[in-house]
């Protein structure tokens, strides 16, 4: 089913379909085109989910693993059903080329079910009291309960799977959520709603409110009745929110600016090379570990820029409904315009453009820079744009160092024939994830993922999200008599 002209949406609130005071125009970043009428929520409406979020706490606490479990595995089945559906929701509001939006969709279906699998396997563990003197004929356990009501707030480039990463593993450990997507893409989230609702998720357990960021996250930041925040997003509003929370849990997936390093005697394999450009390009440059940055050794420096190049020469842009489509638009104009005064200035502080560099519509063009200097803008901030930045190296000592020096430290990418030098990046690179012999852009959605430094702190991943959203509770039995 196709998205409306003009269709009105509405609030997601205690299981039931609220109208907003308020609406805004949903536009296509692509074409402009009018997708929808976006409800404002208002504080009053947040507090309303929150209070919805509270009243379902208990009954969510005291539902059995296995039927937990058994609404995830619905979500993740109707996901499966209405896959194409739901991928052409996402290139509509967020220019994803469709065939990236297929991919997002299929991850999105499997992080639904390893939440399922995960309900089911929330263990805890028991403790050896006589290891100290006292704790003789004592028997400890410990055990994991959930948290309470958690604010999850969630960013444009991943509407449903990044969105998945938040609710899964909340309703896997029995915590009820109040969602806030991105004021871009919140059709992705309505649309998660819709199969919740259909899947048989508690009224209350799940509640979708969309509008100002300034508003809707201040309100659930604040609230002491939200006892954890899960955000993705900018560090800027991440330490915002964190500064706001007291001593709520808060876990931040915040920016990066990730690099990959090719070590010299590496074959430049069209595989390699093809990797690369998806790390650099993918969804236009716009993921947390998109390849911003690649070092590579002075002997293999120039065979690589040329092949790079001719690759990036062949990407297609246009419409991302279009499955030949490489590239789209950026999500708005402003940020189309900022990429490129990044260009310029590099250009300006002696930086050379191999290709790319224009602006088309909303679109930049897949940019490649050479020899741009380490303290502009465009390789020390997240540019979250298509360009990537090409330096040569003389060893991997001096890329790991340029890669530590910077804010960030989300995951780098090390491409290295021999083992010990890759041992040793995978020991002195300042980053949450190494990945060896493949781009810092690799994800699954099982595997711990987050960052050190300003890429924030906590780790999403099924298994690792939980731990996260529970808290860990002790029973001792005295049995002395």
């Amino acid at each position: 089913m196709a998205i409306q002209h003009s269709n009105i949406e509405k609030l997601f609130i205690n299981g039931e379909w609220i109208e907003a005071e308020q609406v805004s125009p949903l536009q296509s970043p692509y074409s402009g085109e009018l997708l929808a009428e976006i409800p404002v929520a208002t504080v009053k409406d947040v507090k309303n989910a929150i209070a919805a979020a509270e009243a379902a706490r208990k009954k969510l606490r005291n539902m059995a693993a296995h039927e937990r479990a058994a609404i995830l595995e619905r979500i993740s089945a109707i996901f499966a059903e209405r896959a194409d559906e739901a991928a052409e929701i996402i290139a509509k509001e967020s220019a994803k080329p469709i065939t990236t939006a297929k991919g997002e969709v299929a991850r999105t279906i499997l992080t639904y079910k390893f939440a399922a699998e995960e309900a089911k396997r929330i263990y805890g563990e028991t403790l050896p009291m006589d290891a100290a003197p006292g704790g003789e004929n004592r028997f400890a356990y410990t055990i994991r309960e959930p948290i309470g009501v958690i604010a999850a707030i969630t960013p444009f480039n991943f509407p449903m799977n990044l969105v998945a990463h938040k609710v899964g593993p909340a309703i896997a450990a029995g915590n009820p959520v109040v969602l806030k997507p991105a004021s871009q893409t919140p059709l992705s989230a309505i649309f998660l709603a819709k199969v919740a609702e259909e899947a048989g998720m508690p009224k209350g357990a799940l509640n979708v409110v969309t509008g100002r960021g300034s508003v809707i996250g201040d309100a659930l930041v604040t609230d002491d009745r939200v006892k954890m925040v899960t955000f993705t997003g900018s560090p800027a509003v991440g330490i915002g929110l964190r500064n706001k929370a007291g001593l709520k849990r808060v876990t931040l997936e915040l920016g990066s600016n990730s690099a990959v390093i090719i070590d010299e005697g590496v074959t430049l394999t069209p595989t390699l090379i093809s990797r690369c450009i998806t790390g650099a390009f993918s969804n236009q440059g716009q993921v947390c570990i998109s390849v911003q940055r690649v070092y590579v050794h002075v002997s293999q420096y120039d065979e690589f820029v040329s092949k790079f190049v001719e690759q990036t020469k062949q990407l297609t842009l246009g419409d991302p409904l279009d499955p030949n489509t490489d590239v789209s638009a950026l999500i708005s104009a402003n940020d189309v315009d900022r990429a490129k005064r990044w260009i310029d200035d590099a250009v300006t502080s002696g930086a050379l453009v191999a290709v790319g560099g224009e602006i088309i519509g909303n679109m930049l063009q897949p940019t490649v820079l050479l020899n741009v200097k380490n303290d502009v803008k465009i390789s020390c901030q997240e540019v979250f744009a298509p360009v990537v930045i090409i330096n040569k190296i003389s060893s991997v000592e001096e890329a790991v160092a340029l890669v530590n020096d910077s804010a960030y430290g989300l995951q780098a990418g090390i491409f290295t024939n021999n083992i010990h030098v890759a041992m040793d990046a995978a020991e002195d690179l300042e980053v949450g994830g190494v990945l060896i012999n493949d781009i810092p852009t690799y994800r699954v959605d099982h595997m711990p993922y987050g960052g050190v430094k300003n890429s924030g702190f906590g780790r999403e991943g099924l298994k690792y999200a939980i731990e996260e959203m529970t808290e860990m509770k002790l029973v001792i039995i005295n049995r002395n008599k």
